[in-house]
C-alpha cells in the first residue's frame, strides 16, 4: 500500500497562508484604527491643528502592531492620562480607548474577509 499526501494542508501553504493571514489582519486592525482615532480627534479638538492628528500612525511592534502618536508631549494629556489631568478640569477625550472599544468590535468582522481571501487562494 502506498499512501501520497498531497495538497495545502502537506505542502506548507496551508500554514503559510495562516501566518500571513493573521500578520495581514493585525496590520488593518493597526491601520484602520489609527484612521478612526484620527478621525475621532477631527470630531473632538476645538482648536483645529493638523499636528497631533497627524502624528497617530499605525506601527509594526514585533509580534503585533501599535497605534501611537509617536511620543508627543502632550498626548497623554490630550487622552486625559496624564498627571496635569488631576489637577485640571479637563478630564481629556479618551479617544485612544474609546476607539480600542470600536476596533474590537470591528476585529472579527474585518478578519473574516482576510482570512476568507487567503483560503481562496490556497485553495487555487
Amino acid at each position: 500500500m502506498t499512501v501520497i499526501l498531497s495538497g495545502p494542508v502537506f505542502d506548507g501553504r496551508a500554514a503559510k497562508a495562516s501566518d500571513d493571514a493573521l500578520e495581514d489582519w493585525k496590520r488593518t486592525l493597526a491601520t484602520v484604527g489609527a484612521s478612526m482615532v484620527r478621525s475621532n480627534l477631527n470630531m473632538v479638538l476645538r482648536r483645529q491643528t493638523p499636528y497631533y492628528r497627524l502624528r497617530v500612525e499605525a506601527q509594526p511592534e514585533h509580534p503585533d502592531w501599535k497605534i501611537t502618536d509617536q511620543g508627543v508631549i502632550y498626548g497623554p494629556w490630550l487622552e486625559g492620562t496624564g498627571s496635569r489631568n488631576r489637577t485640571t478640569r479637563f478630564k481629556g477625550y479618551a479617544t485612544f480607548r474609546r476607539t480600542t472599544q470600536q476596533i474590537n468590535a470591528r476585529a472579527v468582522a474585518l478578519g473574516q474577509n482576510i482570512v476568507a481571501w487567503y483560503v481562496d487562494r490556497v485553495m487555487q
